[in-house]
């Protein structure tokens, strides 16, 4: 996904804060522990929780999901659907990976 579609997205999660995308991108690429409060974990529960699965892949592709994916950010997240949609999705992504070495 290009920069500028990332950064729509992220400015959208953000509404309600001053964080700016340029932020927001540094943490998930592991450049900045935080922008504002926010740490990767909490950034990624954010678009699980606002973003559709396609959307989703679009933005970080199925490897790069397969690590974000964490007990503890699909724990975290809000809604008990979402977390057994991600619980899933972790579990099959953990077999492709597992198939592929």
């Amino acid at each position: 996904m290009e920069a500028r579609e990332r950064y729509k997205l992220y400015r959208q999660i953000m509404w309600d804060y001053s964080i700016g995308p340029d932020d927001i991108d540094a943490v998930l690429q592991g450049k900045k522990n935080k922008a504002g409060h926010y740490n990767k974990e909490m950034i990624v529960r954010k678009l699980l929780e606002s973003y559709s699965w396609f959307t989703i892949v679009k933005l970080f592709g199925t490897e790069e999901l397969s690590t974000l994916l964490s007990t503890e950010v699909i724990n975290g997240l809000r809604l008990k659907s979402l977390k057994s949609k991600y619980e899933f999705v972790q579990k099959r992504l953990q077999e492709i990976v597992q198939d592929a070495e």
